[in-house]
């Protein structure tokens, strides 16, 4: 067979494959042991610093929003293409991305080559939550990982900490995700902690009107003001509902008494829209449960549609097959 035959076949194998359905048992024979090991990485993470389930559980939706879920997120700046990371959405917020390298090293060495980075994080997510006290629910698996990253599509897409409830809706809308999955998922912030600068503008500026949001409990708020004083550290970080660290319904709660952290948050409430699950889900625990599997699962399907890959390093491409071809 001539080499530019061999390339051409070899290069179509890549891009032209068609994504495989995802499937809750998709590694159940190339990698059995692929949950299992996920799991115990994720304990060990959260053991050393219980934040990190927070973080880990955050790069879904960060993952998932822009152009599906791929672990686009992950890659690394070339100097050929701007990523993800440092994008408006995700510099100085986003965290925990050698979490996930652990969990890809460990799995690396049980069965090499098997498992996408972008079922990684999918599966991550869901224990990160179920180690903090959440609900479990099975993950569907299979998907490939993105051979490039936009930051200008995480830009395009990614909602501002300062989004209200009608952006958030239209967001949601775009993804065929509901009012009532927006409001669950926002339920993911039960666990971590927002930073200082995102709160400055609530705190002394609400619109542009000098002045603090009128929706913030006023105790509350005089917390808010002592964590994050005017001119002060941006970095500082407070806890995003009374149980930082416990996946339940408490942030319901404190939306309903007006102390939610993000004015995306507390927005939730004031608007009518989404306020009756505010209420629902502060007085049922059970119903935010199941609203919020629901929701994971319908943003854990969206997919690109795009050629991709199993990832060696989740922060790089792979070396193309014309490049292996060449140096042989």
């Amino acid at each position: 067979m001539s080499l530019p035959l061999l390339l051409f076949l070899t290069i179509s194998a890549v891009f032209a494959a068609a994504p495989l359905p995802l499937q809750p048992d998709f590694y159940s024979k190339a990698c059995p042991a692929a949950e299992t090991t996920v799991r115990i990485m994720i304990q060990k993470a959260m053991a050393r610093e219980a934040r990190s389930g927070a973080s880990v559980m955050r790069l879904q939706f960060h993952d998932c929003f822009v152009n599906g879920c791929d672990a686009s997120l992950l890659l690394d700046d070339t100097p050929n293409m701007l990523g993800e990371k440092l994008s408006l959405s995700n510099i100085n917020s986003l965290r925990s991305y050698e979490v996930i390298d652990e969990v890809k090293d460990a799995l690396e060495q049980v069965c090499p080559g098997i498992v996408s980075c972008a079922d990684i994080i999918v599966m991550a997510a869901r224990d990160a939550v179920v180690l903090s006290g959440g609900p479990y629910w099975e993950v569907k698996l299979g998907r490939k990982d993105s051979l490039t990253a936009s930051q200008k599509d995480s830009d395009d897409i990614m909602p501002s900490p300062r989004a209200n409830a009608t952006t958030l809706i239209s967001l949601f809308n775009k993804f065929n995700l509901s009012i009532k999955d927006l409001v669950a998922l926002s339920g993911s912030h039960s666990i971590g902690q927002g930073r200082c600068f995102s709160i400055f503008f609530r705190l002394y500026n609400q619109s542009g009107t000098g002045l603090p949001d009128p929706t913030i409990e006023p105790k509350y708020r005089e917390k808010l003001d002592h964590l994050c004083p005017p001119n002060g550290d941006e970095d500082v970080t407070g806890d995003l509902d009374a149980t930082p660290e416990i996946f339940d319904n408490q942030y319901f709660k404190d939306l309903v008494l007006g102390r939610g952290f993000l004015n995306s948050d507390e927005t939730l409430f004031t608007n009518e829209e989404t306020r009756k699950y505010v209420r629902e889900f502060s007085l049922n625990q059970t119903k935010f449960f199941k609203a919020f599997v629901e929701g994971m699962i319908k943003m854990g399907d969206l997919q690109s549609g795009r050629p991709g890959e199993i990832r060696r390093n989740c922060r790089v491409v792979n070396g193309r097959p014309i490049d292996i071809l060449l140096e042989d």
